[in-house]
């Protein structure tokens, strides 16, 4: 009897994640059905971007986790490490694949983030397209200068600076440009269907 219960309780929380936050979330068709090393690297850098725009971006990814439903998935906060740490451009980086439903539930909590600061990242875009037809630096916007400042402290604290790959961002401008390219894509999820949007746009030329 109490074995049933338990093989009851480990098939459950498969079924109410899919029922809830990762409904709609098509399985792409690619070959061994796990996230391919672009849509890792890219999901990863998502999310620490929008850590960036967050001080509270810790508390707020644990209470995403809870809302959406999502903590049979990502039980806690070291499970979700483990999980980033897939993107192989990472010093830790784990040999582990990303299954598709975890990658689907990293999605689901990237837009999670992104809606509670979506007018920030509005702010933060115009502001820059301001400076940029006025010839001024970001330096003459403060939020989007300390934004710029704290993903550059986040990436390269968390990324391998021994990869090609990390050493092409080597110059600040480029990894501004980087930083400023996540904020606008972070911008595509907050809209309607962004989950679905984005899920898609991560597989573009995997699948086969």
């Amino acid at each position: 009897m109490d074995k049933n219960k338990t093989g009851m309780q480990a098939d459950s929380p498969t079924v109410q994640v899919d029922s809830y936050a990762l409904t709609g979330l098509v399985d792409p068709e690619i070959p061994g059905q796990i996230c391919p090393r672009r849509t890792r690297i890219q999901l990863d850098w998502m999310l620490l971007a929008l850590e960036a725009l967050d001080l509270n971006a810790q508390e707020n990814t644990l209470a995403g986790l809870q809302d959406l439903q999502l903590q049979p998935m990502i039980k806690n906060r070291i499970h979700l490490w483990r999980l980033r740490n897939t993107n192989p451009l990472r010093r830790f980086s784990q040999r582990q694949p990303l299954s598709l439903s975890e990658g689907k539930a990293l999605v689901a909590l990237a837009c999670y983030l992104a809606r509670r600061q979506t007018g920030t990242i509005r702010q933060l875009l115009i502001a820059y397209d301001q400076l940029k037809s006025q010839n001024l630096s970001v330096d003459h916007h403060f939020r989007l200068a300390q934004y710029l400042e704290r993903f550059r402290g986040h990436f390269f604290s968390r990324m391998n600076p021994n990869r090609v790959a990390i050493a092409a961002y080597e110059a600040p401008e480029k990894l501004d440009e980087l930083a400023l390219r996540l904020l606008s894509q972070v911008l595509f999820c907050t809209g309607t269907a962004g989950v679905e949007r984005l899920w898609a746009s991560l597989f573009d030329g995997e699948v086969v």
